[in-house]
């Protein structure tokens, strides 16, 4: 999810490695990787299918199939550590036959000057090649990993993927970046040197506080009542639903956002701290539009949790919903938060939610220093 550059070139080792970790099965454990090879394979499929559908409306094809066929490399990667294989030496042994045209390449790595470039000679269009990439993903579906053909039947998919790449016309090294930026953001809590604040270098007036407590109180008109160092703001709230479920309350997972992400266009609005002193900033991340993205995903995401009792012992959030909260702030400066920072923000503000919602108010309590948020009951 990083907004970094991405690398002219990236190690295959260095790649396996990085993804490594974030390989949350048993060891022993072939059967889900197989499903998720061959799901990622029918989704690289489905991106093909929706191109020729919607032809130049579908503008997020590029995206998306590097997507695809990274969340596709790292199921093969998988599987070769359950093989005792690494997935470098699997594409060097590919790569050493025939059908491949050669070529030596200045780098523009100084460790590296000099790179030697691989290209499959005669690739048939995309289509067809991603069907030849189904039919070996359905026969690794029978794999055996005991068997001594295991190798060569993983070695044949590779085969066919590294066609696929060059038939997508792809950066391969923004497929890596890519999904090594995705996975570990997702599975490996991040060091919070790394991670950004987003009011660096503004004026203390501009920045969201770095501690607050925000009381939220329920009248009898069954609103909801904010105050923030004994002033009001915000306007008062209601469900806004025939079904009540406290959506009133959601000003909760803004300052979770706040607290924890260091990001909520939302409750910048809220206390008037928007960061005027730079007017790019003003207007491209702090903006009614912005505002609207951070109001839009907190009812995405509310919807959703609620058909999962607002994540009532639950230690993880769906990695599809994660993904799509990635997509709802693509372009925005908070997109450069890990998805598992993400998790930790929305487990954090639902498990206040829950207590605010039971009570009907309370104080909730966020330290941007620590990135935490809690609740308090009123009047302690």
């Amino acid at each position: 999810m990083s907004g970094s550059p991405v690398s002219p070139h990236v190690l295959l080792s260095d790649y396996e490695q990085a993804i490594a970790a974030t390989d949350r099965f048993e060891d022993l454990e072939v059967t889900p990787i197989l499903l998720g090879l061959f799901g990622e394979v029918g989704s690289v499929m489905s991106t093909s299918k929706k191109l020729h559908r919607e032809k130049g409306a579908f503008t997020g094809f590029r995206r998306d199939v590097e997507e695809e066929l990274g969340d596709t490399l790292w199921y093969v990667a998988a599987l070769c550590r359950r093989l005792d294989v690494k997935l470098s030496d699997m594409f060097a042994r590919v790569l050493d036959g025939k059908g491949y045209a050669v070529s030596i390449a200045a780098n523009a790595d100084p460790a590296h000057p000099v790179a030697r470039i691989m290209t499959a000679k005669d690739i048939a269009p995309l289509d067809f090649v991603l069907l030849r990439l189904g039919e070996q993903a359905a026969k690794l579906l029978s794999l055996d990993v005991t068997a001594d053909t295991a190798k060569d039947q993983v070695l044949d998919f590779v085969r066919v993927y590294i066609e696929a790449v060059q038939a997508a016309h792809v950066s391969f090294s923004t497929v890596l970046s890519s999904n090594m930026a995705k996975a570990c953001g997702r599975f490996i809590a991040p060091n919070s040197d790394d991670l950004p604040d987003f009011d660096s270098g503004f004026p203390v007036e501009e920045q969201l506080p770095r501690q607050f407590e925000i009381e939220i109180s329920q009248r009898a008109n069954s609103r909801s009542y904010l105050r923030w160092n004994g002033v009001f703001i915000g306007d008062p709230l209601s469900d806004n639903i025939s079904d009540e479920d406290g959506y009133r309350f959601h000003d909760v997972f803004h300052f979770a956002n706040a607290a924890i992400l260091h990001w909520s266009p939302t409750f910048r609005a809220l206390i008037k701290h928007k960061r005027k002193s730079k007017k790019h900033v003003d207007e491209a991340q702090d903006s009614g539009r912005a505002i609207v993205i951070d109001e839009g995903l907190s009812a995405y995401i509310f919807s959703y949790a609620k058909s999962v009792n607002f994540f009532e012992d639950q230690k993880t959030v769906s990695f599809d919903l994660l993904k799509a909260v990635r997509n709802f702030v693509r372009g925005y400066e908070v997109e450069a938060c890990p998805l598992h920072l993400w998790e930790y923000a929305i487990l954090q503000g639902y498990k206040v939610f829950r207590e605010v919602r039971r009570n009907n108010g309370g104080i909730i309590v966020g330290n941007r220093d620590e990135r935490t948020l809690r609740y308090k009951p009123a009047g302690k």
